[in-house]
C-alpha cells in the first residue's frame, strides 16, 4: 500500500512462548499504527515458526518481538533461524521486553536490531523500526 509517494511499513508484533503479559505489545502496536504503520498482532503463544511464517505471508518489513518472560535467549536464536530457513533473514528484528543489560550485545550479535526495554518512548520505537524499514528497502534495490 502506497500514501503519497511513500510506501507504508508492514510490521509484524509478535508474542513468542508462554508468556501471557502483552499490554506493552498492545500499546507499541497501537503507537505504530498511529504513526502510519500497518500493524500485524499476531496474539499470544507464539512459536518461532509462527512468527517466521507470519513475517513471510504478510510481507513483514520489520517484526517486533515483545518477551517478558526471561526466555529471549532461547526463543531468538530460534526465530532468526526460522527467518533464514525462509529467505527472509534480512527483515529487522527489534525485541521489546524485560532484558537484562548483558543480554543486550549477546541479542545484537545474534542479528537484533535493537532492544527497548519498560519506559521506551514509543516515539524511539517508531523512529527505529521507520529506519530500519528504509535501511531494508534501500538494500533490496
Amino acid at each position: 500500500m502506497d500514501i503519497g509517494n511513500e510506501q507504508v511499513i508492514r510490521v509484524l508484533i509478535a508474542k513468542p512462548g508462554l508468556d501471557g503479559h502483552d499490554r506493552g505489545a498492545k500499546v507499541v502496536a497501537r503507537a505504530l499504527r498511529d504513526a502510519g504503520m500497518e500493524v500485524i498482532y499476531t496474539g499470544l503463544r507464539q512459536t518461532p515458526a509462527m512468527v517466521a511464517e507470519a513475517a513471510l505471508q504478510e510481507d513483514i518489513d520489520v517484526v517486533g518481538l515483545s518477551i517478558l518472560s526471561g526466555a529471549h535467549l532461547a526463543l531468538v536464536p530460534r526465530i532468526m533461524q526460522e527467518l533464514k530457513e525462509r529467505e527472509i533473514a534480512d527483515i529487522p528484528v527489534f525485541l521489546g521486553g524485560i532484558v537484562p543489560k548483558e543480554d543486550i550485545a549477546v541479542l545484537r550479535d545474534m542479528g537484533v536490531a535493537g532492544v527497548f526495554g519498560p519506559g521506551t518512548e514509543t516515539r524511539a520505537i517508531i523512529a527505529d523500526i521507520r529506519e530500519a524499514a528504509v535501511a531494508r528497502r534501500k538494500a533490496s534495490r
